[in-house]
């Protein structure tokens, strides 16, 4: 695409913002200008919800259920055709390295696409209930699911287009009507949908995209007595404010929030491959996952150990260019949160042993900062239980099974967690105990539109993918009627 191409979405047309105002977009491997994007302004945010507002109220989208089936399918087929256009865009504004475009950035979230339309002609949106006699007469009863109405779904950086993808598709599977807003850092992964939404028959201001700089345009998705429902993933501050700004129109919230999930090595397990996969996994994308658990529970007897095996997993674990495909980590996403991961890091020196890395790279531009660890580290220390969002893995040890569970949870988080044992059935036993909204045993997948994900705790509200992520954006009505 190029330059000129990046454009908003709103009510069916790719316009520019009011005025004709853009943003740069910077690449953050290199602090280089990779174009420019429309930079929205209120009237831009009151365009797209008043066509997000029509298109619910006067097409048939909300109750024609084989027209969103065939609209998602046609989505679905078009990315498919633009994804290697794609792929480069999404490497350059977000520094996710490419490799990992293939299976979680780009390839990955199209395919999943599919789960929605699929859904769609097995889900049932009324259901009868038995007939009964109630209060002297007999009624018939129908319980019926009707989507929420206008949507505002905002996204963050580090999974942008996939995290776009998965709220487009539960939202409108569900019938809802949508306005967009991706993060700042990353307006590509929104204008590209833009552009392919634009060739659909998905009817006019069903799908709106709005991108702008200005988190105050934001902040209107989020009071606007015409959205009915907000859906965010970001930070759990940030979703505090949605929260509050939401309940003066008593607006529905789903939220996926922040994270500190853990992962415990039982002491019945090859610690080389455990400690090395729960390693790999924490630093992946620079640690940029609100899902990766940054905390690795080892016993405390086999620290020692725990520490060499992580210590050789990241002296040789690929980083820094985002374009070699040998690379799992690129840069943080922008100068803020390198300076923030440097910050923690810095905390972390005084609070337990640095084994490896922490520091800045050696690259004459970027934000990169090297893969690091610290071991011995105090189940209550600030790195411990503060959210970091970097490549910062802390190895933290435990007493006995109890300890470990008792470590994990002992969180205000409560998003996702691992456990390695080398008997599934004790495994499975203590990921049933975790208050975690997914668990990974032994390295089997759960990242599948069919398993529901979200958080306990300070980790969000309601789910996205799976029967549960359909329902999210469902009201339920019931309504009687006498027996014959």
């Amino acid at each position: 695409m190029t330059n000129g191409d990046h454009k908003m979405l709103i009510g069916g047309e790719l316009v520019e913002a009011a005025g004709g105002r853009r943003y740069e977009n910077f690449n953050p491997a290199t602090e280089e200008l990779i174009g420019t994007a429309p930079d929205g302004q209120a009237e831009d945010a009151e365009r797209a919800i008043a066509a997000a507002r029509k298109a619910f109220d006067e097409t048939d989208w909300s109750t024609n259920v084989e027209l969103r089936r065939s609209c998602l399918l046609q989505l679905q087929q078009g990315l498919r055709e633009v994804a290697d256009e794609i792929r480069p865009l999404l490497t350059a504004e977000s520094g996710m390295p490419l490799a990992l475009s293939y299976p979680m950035g780009i390839d990955g979230p199209i395919e999943s696409l599919g789960f929605w339309p699929e859904l769609l002609s097995t889900y049932e949106f009324e259901r009868a209930l038995p007939t009964k006699q109630i209060m002297g007469g007999t009624s018939e009863r129908i319980v019926r699911k009707e989507p929420a109405g206008v949507v505002a779904a905002i996204t963050p950086w580090n999974f942008p287009f996939q995290l776009n993808l998965t709220k487009l598709g539960g939202a409108l599977a569900a019938g809802c009507t949508v306005v967009l807003k991706p993060a700042p850092d990353t307006p590509f992964s929104g204008t590209v949908l833009a552009a392919v939404i634009a060739k659909t028959d998905i009817p006019a201001g069903v799908v709106n995209i709005l991108t702008t700089s200005d988190n105050k345009v934001a902040e209107i998705l989020t009071t606007h007595p015409d959205v009915d429902q907000v859906t965010f993933t970001g930070s759990t501050t940030t979703g505090r404010l949605i929260m509050r700004n939401a309940a003066e129109t008593i607006k529905r919230v789903s939220l996926e929030l922040g994270g500190k999930s853990a992962s415990i090595v039982l002491d019945d397990v090859d610690l080389a491959s455990s400690v090395a996969q729960a390693v790999f996994a924490a630093c992946m994308h620079a640690g940029q996952g609100c899902a990766l658990a940054t905390r690795v529970l080892v016993p405390h007897r086999r620290m020692d150990e725990a520490v060499a095996i992580a210590e050789g997993l990241l002296g040789g674990f690929g980083w820094g260019d985002p374009m070699d495909m040998a690379n799992m980590m690129g840069p943080l996403v922008n100068r803020a949160q390198y300076e923030r991961v440097l910050d923690y890091i810095e905390v972390g020196k005084g609070e337990a042993r640095l084994v490896v890395g922490g520091r800045s790279a050696t690259h004459d531009k970027g934000y990169f900062v090297q893969p690091t660890l610290f071991s011995h580290v105090a189940p209550d220390s600030r790195i411990a239980r503060e959210e970091i969002f970097g490549p910062v893995v802390c190895l933290i040890g435990y007493e006995d099974d109890e300890d470990a569970v008792r470590i994990a949870n002992d969180s205000d988080f409560g998003l996702s967690g691992a456990v390695f044992s080398g008997d599934v059935e004790r495994a499975k036993g203590i990921a049933r105990r975790l208050r975690t909204g997914t668990v990974a045993v032994n390295g089997a997948q759960w990242f599948d539109p069919e398993s529901p994900f979200g958080g306990y705790k300070q980790s969000g509200l309601g789910r996205e993918w799976g029967v549960e992520g359909l329902e999210d954006f469902l009201e339920t009505k019931t309504f009687s009627f006498p027996a014959v």
